[in-house]
């Protein structure tokens, strides 16, 4: 199997690596599908907003709505993500060398967000990186089936993963 995670230590860390990883893939010429994220920090009293990439060349999404001082709920708003995964579709549809998934986060958890995407292109024989949290391993180990490879977060241990599961041009 295919398919791989990555879980960095610190807020925002996995985020950062991965939209790493898609600059110096897509730098080499190769085709990447899926999203990267970016978190912009905001005023003191409010969380960052999150901002996802649809690779390879965007659009840019805002996926984060503003509920109001204190609020505590999810801030991930679910039209802006579907709009995403709609472009990744599209995208996937067209072929890739890999598809990047920012997140196995709680919609992916529960059946939605990227997960029939990650099986498409599972069917597709095109690789699948996801960044995850510890909150969600479990979730996604079950829907991985545990095949799904830890990859230590660093640029050289994605690059040597990838290196041992693409497929040759």
């Amino acid at each position: 199997m295919r398919i791989a995670c990555t879980i960095a230590d610190g807020r925002g860390e996995t985020d950062i690596l991965l939209a790493s990883f898609a600059r110096t893939l897509t730098k080499r010429g190769l085709r990447l599908c899926g999203t990267v994220q970016f978190n912009t920090e905001t005023r003191s009293d409010r969380k960052c907003d999150m901002d996802v990439r649809v690779l390879p060349d965007g659009p840019i999404i805002r996926i984060s709505q503003s509920l109001g001082t204190g609020a505590r709920g999810c801030r991930l708003d679910p039209a802006a993500l579907e709009r995403a995964l709609g472009l990744v579709g599209e995208r996937l549809g067209a072929g890739a060398d890999l598809l990047i998934v920012n997140k196995f986060g709680k919609h992916e958890s529960e059946g939605r967000g990227f997960r029939p995407l990650i099986a498409d292109a599972m069917e597709r024989d095109i690789p699948v990186l996801v960044g995850l949290n510890a909150l969600n391993r479990p979730s996604f180990d079950a829907f991985s089936g545990g095949l799904a490879r830890k990859v230590d977060a660093t640029l050289p241990a994605l690059e040597n993963w990838f290196e041992t599961v693409r497929l040759p041009a």
